[in-house]
């Protein structure tokens, strides 16, 4: 079986340490050296607050390497919340729900290439997402064409209720392979990081 292998970044070490020692339990994960990140692994990164110093430190970490990406957070304020979103994290954790199963279970996610936002964010994204496109729409602007196809519409408004790639598939009746390429498809043409930030451009410009 290959392993996942894993990154953590943190300036705690005593947070470090206790992350490790959860990773450490899990055979199917191999702790690595920041310095050698590997593509298809996973970077973890713990901070508390996202002030501007973690911020750039995000950015600069999702344009230098090819992990998923896992933010573990205290707590987001709106405009931490939509530069999580454009750095690409794939998986957002609250930190007093980092147990060692959920942290385990989020880097999983991540490798699949699958997407984790807790609802209170999503929400709050979405509000925020909804807020600037009314904002533009008040100043007479129309909302640039997407071109997304009915079936890139479907899956992105079952992703936008919180739905899984498993429960998107039954629900319309695909394959789990279909939603992941119609997803992968969609993001990649529009230049989208991840399903939260995929979920935002289809709110802003009027799909959902």
């Amino acid at each position: 079986m290959k392993r996942i292998a894993v990154t953590v970044h943190t300036s705690d070490p005593l947070s470090e340490t206790g992350i490790l020692s959860f990773l450490r339990d899990d055979p199917a994960l191999e702790v690595i050296g920041r310095e050698e990140p590997r593509a298809g692994g996973v970077a973890v990164i713990l901070t508390g607050r996202l002030h501007e110093l973690a911020a750039t430190k995000l950015r600069r970490l999702s344009r230098s390497t090819d992990q998923a990406l896992v933010l573990i957070a205290e707590r987001l304020r709106e405009p931490e919340m939509m530069a999580v979103v454009e750095c690409g994290v794939r998986v957002v954790v609250w930190r007093h729900q980092a147990t060692a199963p959920r942290l385990v279970e989020a880097i999983h996610t991540a490798a699949r290439g699958d997407s984790q936002i807790p609802p209170d964010l999503l929400g709050r994204v979405l509000a925020q997402t909804s807020r600037l496109y009314r904002h533009s729409m008040s100043d007479g602007d129309q909302p640039p064409m997407l071109g997304l196809t009915a079936r890139e519409v479907d899956v992105i408004k079952l992703v936008a209720e919180g739905l899984g790639t498993r429960e998107i598939a039954e629900r319309l009746a695909y394959s789990e392979r279909t939603v992941k390429n119609v997803l992968h498809a969609m993001m990649t043409r529009m230049q989208l990081r991840n399903r939260a930030h995929a979920v935002a451009y289809a709110l802003r410009e009027g799909h959902i």
